[in-house]
């Protein structure tokens, strides 16, 4: 089974980061074959941010995804602009604070900023917490797999 997924955010917020954390935990600690490839703006911080990962079972022959399976938007900037690339079924996960709408009925918004803060103290660790909702309600890798490359 090939998952073809995109973590989308604004430059500072940690999603190429997260998307080589995720990398790592499928491609690593579970086996799997997994590309991952990273694209933003000139811009340090505050420019569009987006990191893809395909993860699969069977040898990846083509490095781009094309058709999402898994969004997740960290920003409204991420979610106004990617949100065509997601398939009619994928699965799309927001952060509840930092994207006010999302025109997809069957968007997951969670407090992942606002559980970085309030859990950890601080925001930037919003990519993290996003990991682990990822992993949690998609199954896509295993929590320990996640902790394992994160350690």
């Amino acid at each position: 089974m090939k998952t073809e997924i995109r973590l989308g955010g604004t430059g500072g917020q940690g999603v190429i980061l997260a998307s080589i954390v995720l990398a790592e935990a499928a491609g690593v600690h579970e086996g799997r074959e997994v590309v991952q490839t990273q694209a933003y703006g000139p811009e340090a911080r505050g420019g569009a941010a987006k990191a893809d990962v395909i993860i699969s079972d069977d040898p990846i022959l083509f490095p781009k995804a094309r058709r999402l399976d898994i969004l997740v938007c960290l920003s409204q900037q991420a979610a106004d602009r990617f949100l065509p690339d997601l398939r009619n079924d994928g699965k799309v996960i927001v952060d509840s604070f930092h994207v006010r709408y999302c025109p997809r009925e069957d968007a997951l918004s969670l407090p992942l900023a606002e559980t970085a803060r309030a859990r950890l103290g601080r925001e930037l660790f919003t990519n993290i917490v996003m990991l682990g909702a990822l992993a949690r309600t998609t199954g896509v890798v295993k929590l320990a797999s996640l902790e394992d490359a994160i350690a």
